[in-house]
């Protein structure tokens, strides 16, 4: 997780020292062409402060979920990039342009919260309680409350985490 938090970072300098060139690979809702950009919209953000918000949440969220092993979890992050980048591409409003990790990071919250219900393994069903009560409030971030703040990427984000808990689950 440090090793990807690095990269995010450093995606971020290299957009900054290019004048935001790396800006044109968000996603630009129900455009043929930027359905290329579905993946790498999930590792640039716009601006600095965007990513400070997303790196702790994805540090900790990420450290948590790839506990289970690292072809369980890179399965786990591909599915909630896909669902979270096509749902924004699908329902984003018109002339917007999405990117960032956030959608990640509430997707691993809700795989975080239903694996161990999932996979019926108690101490997975502690780690989802401990991971409920600690970043639950952002769960308010699904709503449409904030202009500027993708909703969309969020929501679908949440939805794929749990789509990869019932895709991925160990049987017993």
């Amino acid at each position: 997780m440090a090793a990807w938090l690095g990269l995010l970072w450093l995606l971020e300098a290299v957009d900054v020292a290019s004048g935001h060139a790396l800006d044109t690979y968000g996603i630009s809702p129900r455009e043929l062409s930027e359905l290329r950009d579905v993946v790498p919209a999930a590792f640039l953000h716009f601006g600095w402060d965007h990513l400070v918000a997303n790196s702790m949440p994805l540090l900790v969220l990420g450290f948590l979920a790839a506990l289970s092993g690292i072809r369980r979890f890179a399965a786990v992050v591909a599915t909630i990039v896909l669902v979270s980048g096509i749902g924004v591409w699908l329902t984003a409003p018109a002339y917007s342009v999405t990117a960032g990790a956030s959608g990640v990071v509430f997707g691993l919250f809700g795989y975080l919260l239903v694996r161990g219900f999932v996979d019926r393994r108690i101490g997975d069903v502690l780690v989802g309680l401990l991971v409920g009560a600690v970043y639950g409030s952002i769960l308010w971030g699904v709503l449409p409350t904030t202009d500027g703040i993708s909703w969309q990427g969020h929501l679908f984000g949440l939805v794929g985490g749990v789509v990869a808990a019932f895709a991925f689950r160990r049987e017993r």
